[in-house]
């Protein structure tokens, strides 16, 4: 419905895709659009129109800062709470802050997969 909210889904889903062996689909239900790397799940975006959030994987302590600073951040939908956040529009979440997001999720989503597996660099 509002503009930032259609800006900060457009920013994750384009900062996503720029990212290496990308990929993204509806898995788990028609109104999900989730992306992974290697399999593992770093962003997902909403297709409500009511609710325009990202939900990204964050580590745990960056998270809670995150939520102690911005209102429509806050503990993960969907996932594991401490480990993901949602964000949703609001004052001070900028196209930088969305960016940023999304590829420490990528970066996080990657870390742990062995060498061989990991995507080459960006």
């Amino acid at each position: 419905m509002s503009a930032a909210g259609d800006r900060l889904q457009d920013t994750a889903r384009q900062t996503a895709l720029a990212l290496p062996d990308v990929s993204h689909g509806y898995p788990f239900t028609p109104g999900l659009d989730v992306y992974k790397v290697a399999g593992k799940v770093f962003l997902i975006v909403t297709d409500d129109p009511r609710e325009q959030i990202i939900t990204v994987k964050c580590e745990p302590e960056h998270a809670r800062a995150l939520e102690r600073g911005h209102a429509s951040i806050t503990p993960g939908r969907y996932l594991d709470k401490r480990h993901w956040i949602s964000m949703g529009p609001g004052p001070g979440i900028t196209e930088g802050l969305v960016t940023d997001a999304v590829e420490d999720s990528y970066d996080l989503a990657i870390e742990r997969l062995p060498r061989r597996d990991r995507p080459r660099a960006r």
